[in-house]
């Protein structure tokens, strides 16, 4: 039952990812495809965590907890060079 909840858990973060990949190609403006951008790593982190259960390999929550980390300073420099112009 574990399994199919986390497999049904990874489907449709699957289906989320696609779609925030979507507005990321197609975005009108740089400020969407930055959201959209924000939104993909938002998604994937708890598809790492998902996945490590369903695997049983602990390392991949490290690996989760490090991209939660460099996608935090990706967009908060991201947001310095949108504000500032730099």
């Amino acid at each position: 039952m574990v399994n199919l909840l986390l497999e049904l858990a990874l489907a449709l973060g699957s289906a989320g990812a696609l779609l925030a990949v979507i507005r990321l190609v197609r975005g009108p403006r740089a400020a969407s495809r930055a959201v959209a951008l924000d939104v993909l790593t938002l998604i994937t982190m708890p598809m790492m965590a998902a996945y490590a259960i369903y695997a049983g390999r602990s390392i991949y929550l490290d690996v989760a907890l490090v991209y939660g980390i460099l996608s935090f300073l990706g967009v908060t420099a991201l947001a310095r060079y949108a504000d500032r112009g730099v």
